[in-house]
């Protein structure tokens, strides 16, 4: 049955915190937008657009892509999934976040048409429950401990810290933190691109004592060697985020070993047959996978939680319930319980306007 209409939707959601912040930017509001893939039969398909002017594309940027690709869509069979994404792929240069929500919108109609979960349509799932990792923004010292101690109390066994390139008030943060959450809790870091290589290396003979379990992209995103030197130098797993963009730089990180873990994204990746390749490389290449934090509304962390599904090792917590801090969501629930998510049954991804 061929799509017979795309709309869009825009998807306007608050932060709890309008003063959440990292290394790069303070994100107060998210401007994304949702695509509705709906077949001559009735049967619908959603996808979501990230829109975070820091990481992605801003809200206005989105819109006006997806209006250029609606076209490609209309009149198509969404069997035809791999062709469509190849034709919106030479259309259109660059924009991953809104290939990714087409993407994601034809893989979910597809589901719901077979009556399947969206995980079957990746190879079908190996766990059916997602540890989760709960991040802390740039705060003072004190602030991110008391959020710390917050976040153990709900169940959350793994926390990431936001640093900000500061070495002796990073460890300030990282030293209280630690204090308040105890020795069984796994801490991650995340400074966002804010060392130098040396910088961190000289940073780290302060952070080191506190255990930590993996440090994500300390360097800027174009400083492979950097990244090279700390994967090769440190005892921690590092893991590239921002140096992996394409299923061409995994390919890298795999030939260079570059990282030890590779941060994937559907959002930056242009969606879930990317996911897959770029997924593939990595376990052929033995380098870690783990699914970080793409801030946007349930629908997006519930199709997110099926790719990780179908992950065959996941050895580090994901970061897929920051939903749980941002407003104004327009889907059913995913709920955390003891800093799990359950992957959503149903056809598709599980989520559905509420």
């Amino acid at each position: 049955m061929s799509i017979v209409t795309a709309e869009l939707r825009p998807c306007t959601q608050r932060q709890a915190d309008a003063g959440w912040k990292f290394a790069r930017a303070t994100v107060a509001e998210l401007q994304g937008w949702v695509i509705v893939l709906t077949d001559a039969d009735g049967v619908t398909g959603l996808g979501y657009a990230h829109a975070v002017p820091a990481i992605t594309t801003h809200g206005a940027g989105a819109e006006a892509a997806l209006i250029f690709l609606r076209p490609l869509l209309l009149g198509r069979d969404p069997a035809d999934l791999a062709a469509i994404m190849d034709l919106v792929e030479a259309t259109l240069v660059g924009n991953r976040s809104v290939k990714a929500a087409i993407d994601m919108a034809l893989h979910d109609l597809l589901a719901r048409r077979a009556g399947l979960p969206l995980s079957a349509l990746l190879g079908g799932a190996f766990r059916d429950r997602i540890p989760q990792s709960r991040i802390l923004p740039i705060k003072t010292p004190a602030e991110m401990a008391n959020a710390a101690a917050a976040l153990v109390a709900k169940g959350y066994r793994t926390l990431k810290l936001k640093l900000a390139g500061d070495a002796a008030m990073d460890a300030r943060r990282v030293a209280e933190v630690r204090a308040a959450i105890g020795p069984a809790i796994a801490l991650t870091l995340d400074p966002n691109q804010s060392y130098s290589a040396k910088g961190f290396l000289a940073a780290w003979r302060q952070i080191e004592p506190h255990d930590i379990a993996l440090v994500e992209q300390p360097v800027p995103a174009g400083d492979w060697g950097g990244l090279a030197l700390l994967t090769r130098t440190l005892p921690v797993p590092i893991e590239a985020d921002e140096s992996v963009e394409t299923v061409a730089d995994v390919l890298r990180v795999v030939e260079g070993r570059v990282a030890d873990v590779v941060n994937l994204k559907l959002t930056k990746l242009g969606g879930m047959r990317n996911f897959l390749t770029a997924a593939r490389i990595l376990e052929a290449g033995q380098i870690a996978t783990r699914m970080g934090a793409a801030f946007g509304p349930a629908l997006l962390q519930g199709a997110s939680a099926h790719a990780a599904a179908s992950l065959r090792q996941l050895p580090f917590a994901c970061e897929l319930s920051e939903h749980d801090h941002i407003l104004d969501d327009p889907f059913t629930s995913l709920p955390i319980e003891d800093g799990m998510i359950a992957v959503p049954p149903g056809p598709g991804c599980g989520i559905v306007y509420a």
